[in-house]
């Protein structure tokens, strides 16, 4: 098998190795492992205009950023295309007779050399020397007519030479020119650059493409006297560099803090990964200060090449140094790149070396992610879909999702408190909730704070800033969730939160792209295309995310789709063109999937404004509240077909209801405000007083049934106390503590049982009430009226036993004077439309490939 001739080109490498470009792990390129800045793909898309004008031919902006940077005057830089185009004009306007280098060193410098006509004396850095440059052995070989060309770091070694002593051998050698090359400089912390305290024979290469990721844009400068660069500009061609490539090379320059991150990366990258090389036994690893490694390998049975294609069978490329004068077939180097990619190298290396295996951690279970690119997009039922699908299956497979912003929450059988999304979820994988699976819940108590819910304990209630400080405590405690969950289960289906396209928020995401890192888990973008835009959202989401997250992302889902598949071809081409990512599936619009909602945006979007039923009902208006919680509370009623179940949202909607229910609240006493300046309270009050309908409140709303509500420790508030609707004779303190337990209880009117937990702050005295629901434990937790027509309780779910939402309903069939059923119509049972759901999704969806990308197939 032939070798490739150059390091970098995976083309030459796939094609020596019948291997697609794409599925080698390139350790011969020496570039910036953490990818381009995030500012470049939209900087290009908005210099795409200009593309059609000639680009400036003195690079001014570039020329501008590069003096200042490397604090040098306007006229000693000129920036080329590529430090390998100056690098090949340096011979042609030098006063040189011969070209000295020390070698091993780049071969392009013995190349420019040559096709400048100039004799080469290639002067060998002794390996016995740990190949460190002697200095003084240069300035033997030197007589005042030569051009030497030295790497700063040296490649392929990363070793640096002495900048004080290149300095004074410089001031010594006036008539000698030394070109120093610093192209992977950038990545070297606290360097001594040769652009600093620069004698005049001194020229120094500077490359923007390695250190930037952008080797496909061609951008590098030199740093040299003015008369150096008049000649250099002088023989170099007119529009040298193109309009796109000033454009970020000029932003580039000023991007101090991608440099830090990137040497700060680097150098924990490389520490740990000569550590591991160093580890295996016939390997000898250089201590190179650059962004890679040189390596020699002692084996009589092995040389670096051999290495090189035994490596190529695994999907990995090495740069094999055996065309660099100077060493032999038993060196070779490897790039630094990120610590999975690094460790799988070390594992291959041990594999093919037959060296014994580093114990390392458990490989991370199988796991994929659902994100969108909006809310509401559709995630959680992708997520609750697949879960299903793995479980039809066979597999075992939980549910999670890092943080959850939702009012609409559910307390398991230990009392943790998590989101209703990843309840169902577990549903669908037929196993118990577990607050693992939803390690932190915001419940928003305004538009700028929230409580915080940490694997199911609330911790107390924050606004914007002090939860972003919080935010690492809270990213180490849902990994150890992730964790913790990924041992019991074969696999692992995530979902995210948002979009991961919000800027503003990306800095400190710990529930999208960082927790797909994190899980190892490829991400499969979901779009509405019931709302429009979705082809613009997939394209617009992507042209906003860093290399490494575009990297995470393997596909879309088109969800909530009407009408003709065929007619999206042209629209699915475009996206996979625009984005190299091809759509997964198109999964139909739903119009009564059976599943509870996500969150609220449903809810008050209108989707519970359900038309009355064909033939006889009973009409119940829930009102709709700022701070609603838990609104699937009345999910079941909706199924039922003799109920017409409304919203409210004015007064106006409450006309001649049988029942009106106060639902649950984040925020009592701001949303008891709410009702009292749209009139509603007054309303509800006239209800109550003429009898016409049942008032019931769930709560929060049976605490805004009483009397009075104090928030003394301003838990939801900072109103403190405010008064009640005077409809129960009952009075609330919110307490420090919350109760979060599950309910076992009977109604005891109609002696039937309820089910479901109570999730409250409040402590709320009965004042002489009449009790309507009583916990199996004998506490009081639903008081009414004397007539009955008035009550409330702390049981969210309290309508989800079939038995008792019937006896209910038929009651207000007979006050209606309508004949009661007498049978329960609806078995309120998610496991019909899970397996809809899951039919429909598996049917829509790529599965062998979601399966091959999980690793289960």
């Amino acid at each position: 098998m032939a070798k490739p001739k150059h390091g970098g080109n995976l083309k030459e490498v796939a094609k020596v190795t019948g291997r697609p470009a794409e599925d080698i792990l390139d350790f011969s390129a020496n570039i910036n492992p953490l990818g381009p800045p995030d500012w470049l793909r939209p900087l290009v898309s908005a210099t795409l205009s200009s593309i059609v004008h000639y680009p400036d031919p003195d690079c001014s902006n570039v020329v501008k950023a590069a003096a200042q940077r490397y604090g040098a005057t306007d006229d000693e830089i000129l920036v080329g295309n590529g430090t390998t185009e100056i690098l090949h004009l340096l011979p042609r306007v030098l006063p040189a007779s011969r070209v000295v280098i020390p070698v091993p060193a780049y071969v392009d410098y013995a190349a420019a050399a040559e096709l400048g006509g100039l004799a080469t004396e290639k002067t060998p850095i002794r390996e016995e020397d740990g190949f460190a440059l002697d200095l003084h052995d240069l300035d033997a070989r030197l007589s005042g007519d030569e051009l030497v060309f030295l790497g700063q770091p040296n490649n392929p070694t990363g070793l640096l030479l002495d900048a004080d002593g290149l300095r004074g051998l410089a001031a010594k050698r006036p008539a000698t020119t030394f070109v120093v090359d610093e192209a992977f400089g950038e990545f070297v912390d606290d360097m001594d650059s040769l652009t600093r305290r620069r004698p005049p024979n001194i020229i120094v290469l500077l490359s923007l493409t390695k250190i930037y990721a952008i080797p496909g844009l061609r951008l590098g400068c030199v740093v040299a006297d003015k008369d150096m660069i008049r000649r250099l500009r002088a023989v170099q061609p007119p529009w040298s560099v193109n309009t796109i490539a000033q454009v970020v090379g000029a932003r580039a320059l000023q991007d101090a803090g991608y440099l830090e991150r990137t040497r700060v990366f680097v150098a924990q990258r490389r520490r740990e990964l000569s550590c591991d090389l160093q580890s295996i036994r016939g390997l000898t690893v250089y201590p190179g200060r650059a962004n890679f490694l040189f390596v020699r390998i002692d084996r009589k049975d092995t040389d670096a090449s051999i290495l090189a294609r035994r490596l190529l069978d695994n999907g990995i490329a090495i740069r094999v140094c055996d065309n660099y004068d100077g060493i032999d077939a038993r060196f070779f180097r490897v790039a630094v790149r990120t610590e999975e990619e690094n460790a799988r190298l070390c594992q291959s290396l041990r594999h093919v070396l037959h060296a014994p295996r580093k114990i390392t951690q458990k490989r991370k279970t199988p796991a994929i992610m659902f994100q969108g690119v909006s809310s509401n997009a559709g995630k959680s039922v992708m997520t609750a879909a697949l879960c299903r699908i793995l479980l039809q299956d066979g597999w075992r497979v939980a549910p999670f999702k890092a943080q959850n912003m939702s009012l609409n929450s559910f307390v398991t059988r230990d009392g943790g408190e998590m989101g209703r999304a990843q309840v169902v979820q577990a549903q669908a994988c037929r196993i118990d909730p577990d607050v693992r699976m939803n390690p932190i819940l915001l419940k928003p108590s305004s538009d700028t704070g929230s409580q915080v819910i940490l694997c199911g304990t609330p911790v107390g209630n924050m606004n914007v800033d002090n939860y972003i400080a919080y935010k690492r405590r809270a990213f180490k405690e849902a990994k150890a969730s992730f964790d913790s969950l990924a041992e019991e289960y074969d696999a692992i289906v995530l979902e995210g939160a948002g979009s991961p396209a919000e800027v503003n928020l990306k800095q400190h995401d710990i529930v999208n792209m960082n927790m797909a890192r994190y899980a190892n888990a490829p991400v499969l973008l979901v779009g509405d295309i019931d709302r429009g835009g979705v082809f613009a959202s997939f394209v617009g989401t992507m042209e906003v995310l860093a290399e490494w997250e575009r990297a995470l992302v393997a596909g879309f889902v088109i969800n909530r789709f009407r009408g003709k598949e065929e007619l999206l071809g042209n629209a699915l081409d475009y996206t996979l063109r625009h984005t190299g990512r091809p759509v997964f599936g198109v999964v139909p619009h739903f119009h009564d999937l059976g599943l509870p909602e996500e969150d609220s945006v449903s809810f008050k979007g209108g989707a519970f404004d359900d038309s009355a039923p064909p033939g006889e009902s009973v009409e119940i208006a829930v009102v709709d509240l700022p701070h609603i919680s838990n609104f699937t509370d009345f999910d079941s009623l909706r199924m039922e077909p003799d109920v017409h179940l409304r919203i409210a949202r004015t007064a106006r909607d409450l006309n001649q209801p049988d029942v009106v229910i106060l639902p649950g609240s984040k925020n009592v006493i701001g949303d008891l405000d709410h009702l009292r300046k749209k009139g509603i309270d007054r309303r509800l009050l006239e209800l109550a007083a003429s009898g016409a309908a049942e008032l019931i409140g769930v709560c929060g709303g049976f605490q805004m049934m009483g009397t009075r509500i104090e928030d003394p420790h301003h838990i939801e508030s900072t109103a403190g106390t405010i008064e009640g609707l005077g409809l129960l004779p009952v009075s609330t303190h919110l307490a420090r503590e919350k109760t979060l337990t599950r309910v076992n209880a009977t109604h005891l009117a109609s002696g039937l049982g309820v089910t479901g937990y109570e999730i409250h702050h409040g402590l709320t005295d009965r004042e002489g009430a009449v009790p309507v629901i009583q916990r199996d434990d004998g506490e009081t937790i639903g008081v009414a009226s004397q007539d009955g027509r008035l009550w409330g309780t702390y049981v969210h779910g309290v309508f989800d036993a079939d038995e008792f939402r019937r006896w209910f309903i038929d009651r207000l069939r007979t006050r209606r004077g309508l004949p009661p059923l007498g049978k329960i119509c609806v078995t309120y049972d998610l496991e019909p439309a899970f397996e809809r759901l899951a039919e429909a999704v598996r049917e829509r969806l790529d599965m062998d490939t979601i399966y091959r990308l999980m690793g289960l197939a």
